[in-house]
């Protein structure tokens, strides 16, 4: 028996392989291959019953020949996406599961369920985890899934981190999970062996718990096979056939094993830290590493029974409940890499690496002083996949129609393995799911990052090592960064730009020449001159072809098919109603072509500029709407091809009249209209429109005319105030006027009509487009939520998830906040509803009285109907 105090002893004095072990991720090494022979914590509910050394040969049931949907991988994602496919009513639902159910990462994991995440989505996903495993599974099956609810506390050892504990209970609030702050003699009340010297706080919440993977998918697989699923092991999967169909779309067609092949046109990949090598065999990138992940379980501990599981992030460590001794793990600063991921791996374990380890025994011995002179009764170290923004990888694969993931989970498959079973679910049934995954949405990464190996190991290791780091607002990835440089990036560098990283594009979050961050300064000089903002990473399509104007009716909510010279600000919408993407759409005028400002095109041509964030994103969802219509057209990306500035401010046409051939006056360039034109000589496509409400132009100019360009409006706006500004600035000008963003203000599982954009819908024309019918029936029936704009007059800082009160109740929580710098308050943006479940009506909006709850504290704020800055739009008309 090894005490926890003297593994920490040797890993301190142990020789080290590398002068700077904590620079790098480590190799790994020949010496630390897998092994089969631990001591585990679930050797008899799963080892026991499946004997990994058991020689099986064969399916453990005949495959069908055909098969609605195909799952790969026996996992928690895996039993979980099934579960819910069953559930759905899918018939011909099959899992092919290569070794035995859980045996590849699943098996070994700790099982923790915490409820609060800096997410509502995520919290919602880990709410419907907890009721399957909890609940349901239960009383379908009346199976016990080995759920323990002995509550979890979160440790703050400082200011900054009780206050992260705080924004998760305002938020929990609005979701009902019960949590509370402790201070140090309460926490020591609750957990009498825990040292509470250092502690700042705690939150306590008493309903989160621990699941046992073996008992969880043994009773899903049951579930599932009850309603007609089949589960099949001992097959492994060793081929995608696809087929290209007569528009040149690729299609799966089917599943080849080594006992057979399964016609299908939909496949799973939920194959864990295998999922990359399922993804090649189906020409799929899958942006995912293996990594080595431990924890180790102690010997019997006096007095632990019944306390709650523990996160100390300062410390990087957890304590888990296992019966009466604990788990203890974590996430290292230098974890190792598993390049090369076996194919024969199943049940497996590495040998624990105690230099990597020591900073968990560090911290736990610290937390619970008792665990010095306890024993180790087992090491648990088995690989886990994680991706480069630690969020999960799911949804359809833009590269192939049919093949979803359901896979990257970076640990945390348990605990969201219900939620996301279940919207993936929706995803393969209904075409999406029925919550906002943006952010879990394959889709999400452009083609150049899924492609580029380096960008995805180094980003992925950096959000590994930052996983129980504060979160900051504003916080910006070190690793992985100059990934995409527009042209301008070099010049606005000299200048003392300060970038921030979107999906691989550096994009100018503010300048400080001085050393400081004046994003203050970069509002109050686009309202009160003009600001130039670099917005060169937008993504800029064209939608061209004889078929173009059905597409354009079709896929925007707005009347987008006007005289060629007017752009329109529009959505795109799924079959619910849901907000896809905002975009802007300029109608093009037939002609010579002048690339890349003009493509040839036959037909009808739009050009489409979108936010770059997103544009990867809108891309796909248009690709894939295109596909499905079968329509005559082309989508043409000229991102990397084009430059973007805008020019905002009273001062902008003053300024650009200078530079530009052409009249600018009110009558000759009215708002909402575009142009071709000359600016210094140079051909650009100009557009007069505002994203923070003021009189402004874009110009979408050439990459090679960028810099030119850019410099002759700052040399014709260095005498009348211009400035550059950045995305910080946008932000915080855009929410002061009340303009939306997108995936703040309006995601996929919002309407236009909930987000005050009625006016981006054509509903008063007879123009059939996607979502119609879902928008017409939402306004026969009422909004049940609206979005609201909030002001709070005490300057007290707000980032959105604040939990919205009205007359005492909780009515919904902030999507963004910001402060406006013009009006000299707090801006906030949220969903309220009606605590009775009715409609939402303006009237109910108006006469409640407001707060805000931020960190465990109310705040008075007043709602508005409209912008609180410029309510008439007289500005962007040039009214001054």
């Amino acid at each position: 028996m090894v005490l926890l105090s003297r593994a920490l002893h040797m890993a301190a004095t142990r020789p080290r392989r590398s002068p700077c072990p904590g620079l790098q991720p480590r190799p790994l090494t020949s010496a630390a291959g897998p092994t089969t022979e631990k001591s585990v914590p679930y050797q008899r509910t799963l080892k026991g019953a499946q004997d990994p050394r058991a020689v099986v040969h064969g399916p453990s049931q005949p495959l069908p020949h055909t098969a609605n949907v195909v799952v790969i991988g026996g996992g928690s994602l895996g039993c979980q996406t099934l579960y819910h496919l069953a559930k759905l009513g899918v018939s011909g639902a099959v899992l092919l599961e290569r070794e035995r159910l859980t045996s590849g990462t699943t098996w070994h994991t700790a099982g923790l369920l915490w409820q609060l995440r800096p997410s509502d989505v995520e919290v919602e996903l880990l709410a419907h985890t907890r009721r399957v495993v909890s609940r349901d599974l239960q009383e379908e099956t009346g199976l016990h899934t080995g759920w323990i609810q002995n509550g979890g506390l979160f440790i703050a050892s400082n200011r900054q981190r009780l206050d992260e504990y705080k924004r998760l209970m305002s938020l929990g609030r609005v979701y009902g999970v019960e949590s509370h702050v402790l201070g140090p003699a309460e926490t020591k009340a609750l957990y009498p062996l825990m040292n509470v010297d250092d502690l700042y706080g705690t939150l306590y919440v008493p309903h989160d718990g621990t699941m046992d993977p073996a008992g969880t998918c043994t009773t899903l697989s049951r579930a599932a096979t009850a309603r007609g699923a089949q589960v099949i092991e001992n097959c492994p999967v060793t081929g995608i056939r696809v087929r290209t169909d007569d528009f040149g779309v690729r299609r799966v067609a089917a599943v080849e094993t080594e006992h057979g092949s399964i016609q299908t046109p939909c496949v799973v990949n939920c194959a864990g830290v295998w999922a990359g090598a399922v993804g090649r065999m189906a020409g799929v990138k899958v942006p995912l590493v293996a990594m080595h992940h431990a924890y180790v379980v102690t010997e019997r501990i006096e007095g632990i029974q019944n306390m709650p599981n523990v996160r100390d992030h300062d410390a990087s460590v957890y304590l888990r409940l296992q019966g009466d001794a604990l788990s203890v793990g974590g996430y290292e600063s230098n974890p190792i890499f598993w390049d090369e991921v076996s194919d024969t791996f199943a049940f497996g374990l590495f040998d624990l690496d105690w230099d990597v380890f020591a900073q968990h025994i560090a911290g736990a011995v610290n937390r619970v002083p008792v665990l010095e002179k306890t024993g180790i009764k087992s090491t648990v170290c088995g690989p886990e996949s994680f991706t480069p923004d630690h969020k999960p990888l799911m949804g359809e694969a833009p590269e192939l129609r049919g093949f979803f993931l359901g896979c990257g989970f970076n640990s945390a498959g348990m605990m969201l393995g219900g939620g996301c079973g279940q919207e993936l679910a929706h995803w393969i049934v209904h075409g999406r799911p029925e919550k906002d995954m943006y952010g879990y949405d394959i889709r999400r990464f452009h083609h150049s990052l899924t492609d580029h190996g380096r960008w995805v190991r180094e980003r992925s290791h950096e959000s590994y090592a930052k996983n129980y780091s504060v979160v900051f607002p504003h916080d910006e990835p070190l690793a992985g960064r100059n990934m995409r440089r527009d042209p301008l990036h070099e010049e606005l560098l000299r200048q003392g730009c300060v970038f921030q990283e979107r999906h691989g594009w550096e994009r100018p979050g503010w300048f400080n020449p001085q050393g400081a961050a004046p994003i203050r300064k970069e509002c109050l000089a686009c309202r009160e001159a003009a600001a130039i903002f670099d917005m060169s990473y937008f993504g800029k399509f064209y939608l061209v072809g004889l078929d173009a104007r059905k597409a354009a009716d079709w896929l925007f909510s707005a009347d987008v098919s006007r005289p060629p010279g007017s752009t329109v600000y529009t959505c795109m919408l799924n079959h619910r109603g849901g907000t896809e993407g905002d975009l802007t759409v300029s109608r093009l005028e037939p002609g010579p072509p002048a690339p890349p400002l003009a493509p040839a095109f036959e037909g009808d041509g739009y050009y489409l500029a979108v936010g770059g964030a997103v544009a990867q994103h809108n891309w796909s969802h248009i690709t894939t709407v295109l596909q499905d219509r079968r329509l005559r057209c082309q989508l043409i990306d000229s991102s990397e091809d084009l430059g973007m500035v805008s020019i905002q401010g009273p001062a902008s046409r003053a300024i650009l009249q200078e530079v530009l051939d052409t009249d600018l006056s009110n009558e000759a360039f009215p708002f909402s209209t575009h142009k071709l034109v000359r600016a210094a000589g140079h051909l650009v496509r100009a557009l007069r429109l505002s994203f923070v409400g003021e009189l402004g132009w874009e110009l979408h100019i050439p990459r090679a005319s960028c810099v030119p360009v850019y410099r002759a409006v700052m040399t014709a706006g260095a005498k009348l105030g211009l400035v550059n500004a950045g995305y910080r600035a946008i932000d915080s000008l855009s929410i002061e006027k009340g303009y939306r963003h997108w995936h703040a203000d309006l995601r996929p599982d919002d309407s236009p009509l909930e987000a005050g954009l009625a006016f981006a819908c054509k509903l008063k024309s007879s123009i059939p487009f996607l979502g119609r019918e879902a928008l017409e029936q939402q306004r026969a029936a009422g909004l049940l939520r609206r979005l609201v704009c909030f002001t709070v007059e005490q300057k007290v800082p707000m980032f959105g998830l604040e939990a919205i009160w009205r007359d005492g109740h909780i009515v919904g929580h902030v999507r963004r906040a910001d402060f406006g710098f013009a009006i000299d308050r707090t801006v906030a943006y949220g969903y309220v509803r009606d605590p009775s479940g009715g409609p939402v009506s303006l009237d109910f909006v108006k006469s409640g009285d407001y707060t805000l709850e931020r960190m465990g504290v109310t705040y008075a704020a007043r709602a508005h109907v409209k912008s609180p800055f410029d309510p008439d739009n007289k500005r962007v008309k040039g009214v001054y």
